[in-house]
């Protein structure tokens, strides 16, 4: 991994000075689904203890901020701490910002990556806590930080947590992000299906974080050409809109959800193997 023990100690400093009430990527209904799928793209050693603890990552995947213990969070900060506004450091791919957190970190200080954004160092973060957790035989810790590890990653498949215009207000579609996530996911999610696959190692988990973002960010202008198309002609965000909507970015919408799955298993399978593959409890 390429966060050292400096850029860890660090980070977790930001991290506890970030935290806030957690916001959702795809709504609560689209975080929970992407957890619950999660469990089942692991391999079978594994599948006793998450299959037992699914019901709390399910849940925590959507109130990180209560399941961390209060004494946790000295203060609090404005926004949480799960977006990256990758289009803030020039032009796709975005190479004018470094990978590696401390070359980051010195390239454009602290001020300027807390205010635009942590998302794949919180994912590498979040991994080794799980690395650490399993191997330290420390299960109701290993609970917590996959539910926070899930949250982060799946938040890195939105196209609106990888970019300064966050809420569509900059292409005048204010509200954009909550009709295509939430507004989707909680109106069609009996009619399409996330199927993820099986989870895989990730050799390098803050960097395939970055691809990940990468990918959501490619994704960005597809989003916003649909939500034009779907509201011409209309004053309002009917019924009909959505049906327009859902048309034109539903299959990005379930691939994203799908692929969301497999990375959280993924995720949560190379922490595991990371820590040596420990004998995991049934509960």
């Amino acid at each position: 991994m390429r966060i050292r023990l400096f850029a860890t100690v660090a980070l977790i400093a930001l991290i506890l000075g970030f935290s806030s009430p957690t916001s959702f990527s795809w709504g609560e209904n689209g975080d929970r689904l992407v957890a619950n799928k999660a469990v089942d793209t692991l391999p079978e050693e594994m599948q006793l203890f998450f299959q037992a603890n699914r019901q709390f990552l399910v849940q925590h995947v959507t109130d990180l901020q209560e399941a961390v213990p209060k004494s946790v969070i000295p203060f609090e900060h404005p926004r949480p701490p799960d977006f990256i506004e990758l289009d803030h450091y020039g032009p796709f791919p975005f190479s004018a910002l470094p990978r590696d957190y401390n070359h980051a970190l010195l390239k454009f200080n602290r001020r300027v990556l807390e205010q635009h954004g942590l998302l794949p160092w919180q994912i590498g973060l979040y991994s080794k806590r799980l690395t650490d957790a399993f191997h330290d035989h420390n299960w109701n810790e290993a609970k917590l930080s996959a539910a926070m590890l899930a949250h982060y990653v799946t938040a890195a498949h939105d196209p609106f947590k990888t970019t300064i215009n966050f809420d569509g207000k900059l292409t005048g579609q204010p509200g954009v992000n909550d009709r295509f996530g939430a507004g989707l996911v909680d109106r069609y999610q009996l009619f399409f299906f996330v199927k993820p696959g099986e989870a895989v190692f990730i050799h390098d988990p803050t960097d395939h974080a970055f691809e990940i973002c990468l990918t959501a960010h490619s994704l960005l202008e597809s989003v916003l050409l649909a939500d034009r198309r779907a509201h011409t002609g209309l004053t309002a965000y009917t019924d009909e809109y959505y049906d327009r909507f859902y048309a034109q970015a539903g299959t990005l919408l379930a691939s994203q959800l799908s692929d969301a799955a497999t990375d959280v298993g993924s995720y949560w399978m190379t922490a595991w193997i990371n820590a040596g593959r420990p004998q995991l409890p049934a509960q």
